[in-house]
């Protein structure tokens, strides 16, 4: 079972995402890891995009920090060394995430947590520097605003390391370390940075509050960005590193198999309010072609079919079960790319039936499916 989530053409032309989607796509579909929410397939037909990924039924952190869930220092620890993993190797392929926090971070069955959610996601090489001022702004580093304002030199991949420890934080003691919402002007968190302290609870363990400053240190230089940076701290000092990525170490929060963990009235309202439903897409899409054959509808929003015809020529068809499937064929000496190559050959010619990050309503369907099963 996966889950699948689908992306209206025209609506991303409108708000301007179709570039959002296509670069998600393009980092989805070179990456896999034990604690990212990975890309299986991806498809279209005439009016939407589709993105099959892995299927998690506990829920995100968001959801169970609403439930109020008192999360334990050792389950939290876990998930502190899980997405330590899925960061470290998210900067081993160049790229930085820009939006660690609860809501990204989903559990699956047993308890792990699995990082989702590249739509602001960024690839840097070879020293370069990000610049845009992009995230969710109360999990955003100091040096993206500073970066914005005074035109710095940018930022890299320490910025996914300050949010790993403003996520930390909320998820053990149910608020942020810094008071910020979005409506917070860019200038007045500059300051917020310079001037508050955060305050640590006298019930967290000393390598707890000595970890979490590492990762809240308001300078990226002197700030923990790495595996090698986390192995250094007392705190981390017992963890078997090979465990954890195996999956060995057992969860401290295990979520209830027995509910959906998300809100099934928030999941009811979308698809009732879903204007293009997937399960009425056969008989519009035959309207659809019925209209298009009458020569008044030749004229009407040209624009807009340009960009729907190059959105269909450039939109990127993927496989990863057929591509691992060619790689066990064909051994280590064909690469990836040629592998990939030969996947989109052979899709070709037919299709298939902020500054927030929020900075696209697409629908998702997962949690819906997996509770009925049509996924």
């Amino acid at each position: 079972m996966y889950a699948m989530k689908y992306m209206n053409k025209q609506q991303c032309i409108e708000r301007d995402e179709v570039r959002n989607v296509f670069r998600e796509l393009e980092i989805l579909q070179e990456i896999e890891h034990v604690f990212l929410v990975n890309l299986w397939y991806s498809f279209q037909d005439e009016e939407d995009m589709f993105m099959v990924v892995d299927l998690l039924l506990g829920g995100d952190l968001r959801y169970h920090l609403q439930q109020n869930v008192q999360f334990t220092e050792e389950a939290v620890k876990l998930y502190i060394c899980e997405m330590t993993l899925a960061l470290d190797y998210l900067q081993s392929q160049h790229i930085i995430h820009r939006d660690i926090k609860p809501d990204n971070i989903l559990l699956d069955e047993q308890g792990h947590a699995h990082l989702t959610d590249f739509n602001i996601a960024t690839i840097i090489k070879d020293g370069e520097r990000a610049t845009a001022l992009a995230g969710t702004k109360p999990y955003m580093a100091p040096e993206i605003f500073h970066s914005f304002v005074n035109g710095g030199t940018g930022y890299a991949f320490e910025v996914d390391w300050w949010s790993l420890g403003v996520t930390t934080y909320e998820v053990l003691r149910g608020w942020r370390p810094y008071d910020i919402h979005s409506s917070n002007t860019v200038e007045s968190l500059l300051q917020l940075f310079s001037t508050v302290s955060v305050q640590y609870s006298s019930a967290w363990s000393k390598d707890l509050v000595s970890l979490l400053r590492k990762l809240l240190t308001v300078n990226p230089e002197h700030r923990f960005c790495g595996l090698t940076d986390m192995q250094t701290s007392p705190y981390l000092s017992d963890v078997n590193w090979d465990a954890v990525y195996e999956k060995k170490v057992e969860p401290g929060f295990v979520p209830n198999k027995g509910r959906l963990h998300c809100d099934p009235t928030f999941e009811l309202e979308e698809m009732i309010l879903e204007s293009r439903p997937l399960h009425k897409k056969k008989k519009r899409l035959a309207k659809n072609k019925s209209r298009d054959n009458s020569k008044d509808s030749q004229s009407e929003n040209d624009y807009l079919q340009e960009c729907l015809e190059a959105v269909q020529q450039e939109f990127m068809i993927f496989n990863r079960e057929k591509l691992k499937k060619r790689q066990d064929e064909t051994g280590p000496s064909e690469t990836q790319a040629e592998a990939e190559a030969e996947v989109e050959g052979e899709a070709e010619g037919g299709t298939e039936d902020e500054t927030e990050a929020e900075t696209s309503n697409l629908n998702m369907c997962s949690s819906v499916c997996s509770s009925t099963g049509s996924c």
